[in-house]
């Protein structure tokens, strides 16, 4: 199962307002939180865990170089996500949300971390059940005050735009996600990666480069 949908390229996006935020080479992971239980489950985009003792054993034993994954949300994203869920009056109805962190480290690339690196997450979506994700606007108002992703950019998706951020004319290393849309099913998403990225994914992985790429 697919827990978080693959984000297409910048070709097909629509050229309306959005929010970029810096897009991080890391693991994209998940945590789930349920009203009445909290923090329940986690895994990568792909699969899925208890938060028991027994669930976080099954994801290291799967994930080897994760380990870490599991404490540095409780200490850095796990109670003020959860104040946001319990105090504003938005999320008031919303009974199962699922949120999204990149794990990396400083030394962090195409997925893989660095042993004894520092590692952080950070929050770049919230979805909940039955209603989708949030958009980018309320998400940067609500949850910008926590460890989440930088905003880099606000204002029309252009070609211009994009062009900027494939030159690497935004402080970014790999790229950019712009959003857009109300909220809900109705939020749409787009990638844009620099090329200074893509000629380390050429140096690195020789002809596999676009496995890591768009």
């Amino acid at each position: 199962m697919l827990h978080y949908p693959k984000i297409p390229s910048s070709g097909l996006a629509p050229m309306e307002k959005c929010v970029a935020f810096e897009k991080y080479d890391g693991t994209n992971l998940h945590f789930d939180w349920d009203r009445d239980f909290g923090w329940h489950a986690y895994g990568t985009r792909r699969d899925a865990f208890n938060l028991l003792p027994e669930g976080v054993a099954a994801f290291d034993a799967a994930h080897p170089g994760l380990e870490e994954c599991v404490a540095v949300f409780r200490a850095t994203l796990a109670d003020g996500v959860q104040h946001v869920f319990r105090t504003h009056e938005r999320y008031q109805g919303w009974q199962s949300v699922r949120v999204f962190a990149e794990y990396l480290g400083p030394n962090s690339f195409a997925g893989m971390h660095k042993a004894g690196d520092v590692m952080e997450l950070r929050l770049f979506d919230v979805e909940a059940d039955g209603y989708g994700f949030v958009d980018p606007w309320t998400f940067v108002a609500d949850f910008g005050h926590l460890s989440s992703a930088r905003v880099v950019y606000r204002g029309k998706l252009t070609g211009k735009f994009v062009e900027d951020v494939r030159q690497g004319r935004y402080d970014v290393a790999e790229g950019v996600i712009a959003k857009g849309g109300t909220g809900g099913h109705d939020v749409w998403m787009c990638k844009i990666k620099t090329l200074a990225y893509l000629e380390r994914l050429r140096r690195s992985f020789a002809e596999r480069w676009e496995d890591y790429w768009e």
